[in-house]
């Protein structure tokens, strides 16, 4: 009788938390905390590289959705500290890509090249913002770099997971600001080279890199090892670039059948709390709250049943879910955003994960997912 009781007290708690209903006023001041939280606790800029760069990504997100000045002169300051630039070597022969690098020549490495997303973004708002004056130097080294790549002959720019999001979005951006098919073009045969060293059929979701993937290596239990913030980047990479795909593109409907799979395959692996864990179908390997990868999923997934691309049915009680992790689990009083695992490639056994793991990236993808939430209440 006493198991019994448990039982029916741990299923009312449960009902009790999916019942929460979440108002658009609730989920816009979490934006707002979160965002004037980081912006007023650092107020000097930092480097155009991916981590800073994912949190404009975030930043320019909730700018946008609700037209603050603010945000808005945030992301300009960082441009303007950046002199609008990634790496900033100046001479194409010496630029390089093919391996990591934090070098200022490592200009087609997809790591320096996510900023060029901002730098659009804030070039595209200009006047919405009452920017007066020429603001094409903006633009202006995005331009340089991302058609050089573009009309390059090499197709094996991207052979990290991360850099899907990196950069795919910046080709699709660069299509609207040019009118040049040739972005689209690269993207895909960039993608299809990405497809080819890491992207497992049987289950639709893509290695971290070459190194992860299976047999090769395995999870300490001999699984799969698909890390959940390196899915994460690419779910998010499918929503952003559909969203400014031309509908007649050639490879649309190939892009939303890998997003649909990969989409199916991420709801699949969500823990009971809401979070992914960082091996995602291996919770063992190292178990816990993991925010970055969560959060990435959650915008992927909302995004999609928000513009038609995935059933609300299936799909909405998974985001809801992974909402409720973000909203009371991760956010910390204090306005930061915590459990995020820190800067890395895989899901690490031992690795501690806490309230006080608070990084630019994952308060970007926070904001990324919370903006995404709130049109889904606004509809």
């Amino acid at each position: 009788m006493k198991r019994i009781f448990i039982y029916a007290l741990l299923s009312m708690t449960c009902l009790s938390i999916q019942a929460k209903q979440w108002t658009k006023g609730e989920v816009a001041n979490i934006i707002s905390r979160v965002n004037n939280t980081w912006q007023i606790s650092h107020p000097d800029q930092e480097r155009s590289f991916w981590d800073p760069a994912v949190y404009h990504t975030g930043n320019m997100e909730a700018c946008l959705l609700f037209k603050n000045q603010k945000w808005f002169e945030y992301s300009k300051a960082w441009g303007e500290k950046n002199l609008w630039q990634g790496a900033r070597e100046a001479d194409n022969s010496r630029w390089l890509y093919k391996q990591y690098g934090e070098s200022m020549q490592h200009v087609l490495f997809g790591d320096w090249q996510i900023c060029f997303q901002t730098f659009i973004d804030l070039y595209n708002a200009a006047n919405d913002f009452n920017e007066i004056g020429d603001v094409s130097r903006w633009v202006a080294r995005a331009k340089e770099v991302m058609s050089y790549e573009a009309y390059s002959d090499a197709n094996d720019y991207w052979w990290w997971a991360d850099a899907l999001y990196m950069v795919m979005p910046v080709m699709t951006k660069m299509y609207k600001l040019t009118g040049d098919t040739k972005y689209l073009d690269k993207m895909y045969e960039n993608w299809e080279y990405s497809n080819s060293i890491m992207y497992d059929q049987e289950t639709g979701l893509y290695f971290r890199d070459g190194k992860y993937v299976y047999p090769k290596h395995k999870t300490a239990a001999g699984k799969k090892d698909f890390w959940a913030r390196g899915d994460g980047w690419v779910l998010a990479a499918f929503a952003k670039i559909l969203k400014d795909l031309p509908k007649k593109d050639a490879h649309r409907k190939q892009y939303i059948d890998f997003y649909k799979k990969q989409a199916k395959a991420v709801a699949d692996c969500q823990q009971a709390e809401g979070y992914w864990t960082r091996s995602m179908l291996d919770p063992e390997q190292a178990p816990g709250r993991e925010t970055s990868g969560t959060a990435l999923f959650c915008y992927g997934l909302q995004w999609g049943i928000n513009n038609g691309y995935l059933k609300k049915k299936v799909y909405q009680p998974v985001v809801d879910k992974a909402w409720e992790y973000l909203a009371t689990i991760a956010l910390q009083p204090d306005g930061t955003v915590g459990y995020v695992q820190p800067i890395g490639e895989k899901a690490i056994p031992g690795q501690v994960v806490n309230q006080k793991s608070v990084t630019n990236f994952g308060t970007g993808a926070f904001l990324l997912a919370a903006c995404e939430y709130y049109r889904h209440l606004k509809k």
